[in-house]
């Protein structure tokens, strides 16, 4: 099994990288904003909290997260591997998802850390947001989402970095280098664990 978690700020090409990723390794991409959608759809008991935690303008819970991931994993238990993607953001929920990893036998094996700046995120959104008219690329939204990445969830990283785990990608370059390098990096910390 392999698990990986991909970091970096909108923009940083997480979903282009991701999906080359899943097709490459076989793995299962978790986003825990698609599994609270997904939730919050179904109408089950861990949406409602959700919605009820949104109204009230407070974070979900780290265990309600938790519990979500452990069902996906419970779906997916012949899977090769998962990718998570908007999870961890805290050094917390980083804590939480070795614990559970370690749980179910299994552990993060490469934390891919997509390298770009503040300056290259917001050009790249910009065009995005020309180009696609996406709603969440809305320049007060992407303000929120930049800013709550390089003031809280970037301070996640070192915790993988002292676990041997972290490999540094530079974000800015051809999809397909980023992606050679990235794939480099993975099978390195492959082989370590293998």
């Amino acid at each position: 099994m392999l698990n990986i978690v991909i970091f970096g700020p909108p923009g940083a090409g997480k979903g282009t990288q991701s999906q080359k990723l899943i097709d490459k390794y076989q793995l299962v991409h978790i986003s825990t904003g698609d599994l609270f959608r997904a939730h919050i759809k179904k109408e089950t008991d861990l949406g409602k909290k959700v919605i009820e935690y949104n109204n009230n303008g407070i974070l979900v819970p780290d265990s309600i997260t938790i519990d979500m991931l452990k069902g996906v994993l419970n779906e997916n238990k012949q899977a090769n591997g998962f990718i998570f993607d908007g999870y961890p953001r805290t050094v917390a929920q980083a804590e939480a998802l070795d614990k559970f990893m370690e749980e179910n036998n299994t552990s993060i094996h490469a934390v891919v850390q997509l390298a770009v700046t503040e300056e290259e995120v917001r050009q790249r959104l910009k065009i995005r947001r020309d180009a696609e008219h996406r709603p969440d690329d809305e320049e007060s939204k992407v303000n929120r989402r930049i800013e709550e990445y390089f003031d809280k969830t970037v301070h996640v990283l070192p915790y993988y970095e002292k676990q041997g785990k972290l490999a540094k990608i530079n974000g800015i370059g051809s999809i397909d280098d980023i992606f050679a390098k990235t794939c480099e990096q993975i099978d390195v910390a492959r082989g370590a664990k293998a």
